[in-house]
């Protein structure tokens, strides 16, 4: 694993694609105009956050959408259809809510950096998405919301994502209000990392995700999931659990490469151990 190799190959098409080159696996929703998150579009989304997590030549995940619109959150008409079921559709809305919050929870735990790349609306479940990824880049036009109070329908799980993103404050004006924000708004917020004009996001993405391509896989790996761990904990028990993974990764022999290449001023050579 110490290099990477440029493969380009196509590994999934469909109304989400996905195409591989260079350690960054390039997930698309290919779903327009609405891009919205179906059950089917939500396991096939699934699917692709499993296959980095288990193949080591996935480095660097990147989210992206076709259109206009990122993604306008579920599907509303797929779940209004089952409102004609025996049960009202509580059976079907609980199987979309709990598959939905389980790809979220997936890419946090996934032990490759996630990037959402937005270029267009991103709203409910699709601005949950956003917040769900490690980093964000949007193009300068690009919007976000989340609108369900609008339709009598609170944002209560995209508020999860939300709320861990942003201030308090900030999440409950989103969500308050339902109104849209603005590239620039959302990078005020902490949504997203940088906005861009739109003719450079995919160039500014892949900068972000080569740099992150060049570092340790292992590192990356350790540093991830206890980023979210610690932020679930109170301040001692927080200091308590990065003190043991820092000297879990001590004893990693990427670091004790890494360190010897600093010192020795060269390239350190990545074996992912």
């Amino acid at each position: 694993m110490a290099e990477i190799v440029a493969i380009r190959q196509t590994v999934a098409e469909g109304p989400v694609t996905a195409s591989f080159d260079a350690g960054v696996l390039r997930v698309t929703l290919a779903n327009p105009p609405a891009n919205a998150l179906s059950l089917a579009i939500m396991a096939a989304l699934q699917a692709q956050i499993d296959r980095a997590r288990d193949d080591a030549s996935v480095r660097v995940v990147v989210i992206a959408a076709k259109g206009k619109v990122f993604s306008a959150g579920h599907d509303l008409k797929e779940l209004t259809a089952h409102r004609a079921d025996a049960d009202r559709g509580r059976a079907f809305f609980e199987k979309t809510m709990t598959a939905c919050a389980t790809l979220m929870q997936a890419i946090v735990r996934c032990p490759k950096p996630v990037i959402a790349q937005v270029d267009g609306i991103a709203t409910a479940a699709g601005c949950q998405l956003v917040a769900s990824c490690d980093l964000a880049i949007a193009s300068d036009q690009s919007k976000f919301a989340t609108p369900g109070v609008n339709i009598g329908l609170f944002c209560s799980t995209p508020m999860v994502a939300l709320s861990r993103n942003v201030s308090r404050k900030h999440a409950m004006e989103m969500l308050l209000t339902g109104e849209t924000v603005d590239a620039a708004t959302a990078r005020e917020f902490g949504l997203v990392n940088r906005v861009v004009p739109s003719e450079y996001l995919a160039q500014v993405v892949n900068k972000y995700a080569q740099t992150i391509v060049s570092k340790s896989p292992l590192t990356l790996k350790i540093g991830k999931e206890a980023f979210y761990a610690q932020a679930e904990m109170g301040l001692a028990e927080a200091y308590d659990h990065t003190v043991r993974v820092m000297v879990e990764n001590m004893m990693a022999r990427d670091a004790e490469e890494g360190i010897g290449a600093f010192i020795g001023k060269r390239d350190p050579k990545w074996t992912g151990e």
